[in-house]
């Protein structure tokens, strides 16, 4: 009986819809066995986050060297490898697809372009030619999975979305090698080896970094005034600040505000005008509306969860 292949991004969710879709009108239940699962219909197994990555090019059997003079590296098709550490679940996804009992394959990597760029990688390596469906879940709940499998999007639908993943990743990876290699070979033109990492996000990120870090450095401390008052109201007291209401912010000096005196006699003639002074104090209050958070996606919830206890894409 022909099958439809369920590629997941990670085993724990998997199992979520293998205990979901066991809830579906007519399917059967799954049974687990050694890293997928399986009924009459279905088989479902998963990744372990990405499976695959861009290969480095390759000239006469050798890596291209890091030289001025390989610069630049534009291969005409990009070569996937598989990642070293999970090369085992790639050899099994790539033997579930060549099963002659499947006949279709259902991409269930999460909803964004990464869980995208995951299956695309995997089915471009594979050369699988099999019809894919898309199950596009916004949460894990039951309900959310069998909506989804109700209505699995077509192959059309995602490939804007896989274009844009391979173009991303593609982009990443020229930046990546040829910046590396131009920096490293320019650094080192005076003898060495001088690895200077080069990265499309990471690079403009080291520069927000190392321009703080330069003005860490060329700070000049100055002594600056605030005019602070306690003020007494029928309702009690609270502290109020001196502002001042004409100023303008200077961009060639972050550090001017409005509340800052630059000498000390500024400050204290204020204090001396207000001190022991009635005044006449007015609040206003202004109704706003705020939206409520959203609740967390399957993305934003693993990130969440990744940063805050350091859980891996597996878990």
């Amino acid at each position: 009986m022909p099958k439809a292949l369920i590629i997941a991004e990670k085993p724990s969710v998997a199992a979520d819809l293998a205990r979901a879709l066991a809830k579906s009108p007519g399917m059967k239940p799954f049974v687990k066995e050694k890293d997928w699962y399986e009924n009459e219909t279905h088989v479902i197994s998963s990744a372990v986050g990405h499976l695959l990555e861009l290969g480095m090019p390759m000239v006469n059997g050798k890596k291209v060297g890091w030289g001025f003079t390989s610069l630049p590296i534009m291969p005409e098709q990009f070569e996937l490898n598989p990642i070293e550490q999970s090369a085992d679940r790639y050899k099994l996804l790539a033997k579930l697809l060549k099963r002659k009992d499947i006949d279709s394959v259902i991409n269930a990597c999460d909803a964004g372009r990464e869980g995208e760029l995951i299956f695309r990688y995997i089915v471009d390596a594979t050369g699988t030619k099999k019809p894919i469906k898309r199950l596009w879940m916004q949460s894990m709940t039951q309900g959310s999975i069998l909506d989804a499998y109700k209505h699995l999007r077509t192959d059309e639908e995602m490939m804007p979305l896989a274009d844009a993943a391979k173009c991303r990743s593609e982009s990443d990876w020229l930046v990546g090698i040829n910046g590396t290699r131009a920096l490293t070979a320019l650094n080192s033109r005076h003898g060495g080896f001088r690895l200077t990492p080069v990265g499309r996000v990471q690079t403009p990120t080291l520069s927000i970094l190392a321009r703080r870090e330069r003005e860490i450095a060329a700070f000049v401390p100055r002594t600056y005034f605030e005019a602070i008052a306690l003020f007494e109201v029928p309702a009690g007291h609270y502290q109020g600040r001196w502002i001042n209401e004409g100023h303008k912010k200077d961009e060639t000096d972050e550090h001017k505000k409005a509340e800052r005196l630059w000498d000390e006699g500024s400050a204290q003639a204020i204090a001396d005008r207000c001190n022991g002074k009635p005044g006449i104090v007015e609040q206003t209050t202004k109704p706003a509306r705020q939206a409520a958070p959203l609740l967390y996606d399957l993305t934003s919830l693993q990130r969440e969860a990744s940063n805050r206890f350091g859980f891996s894409a597996r878990r």
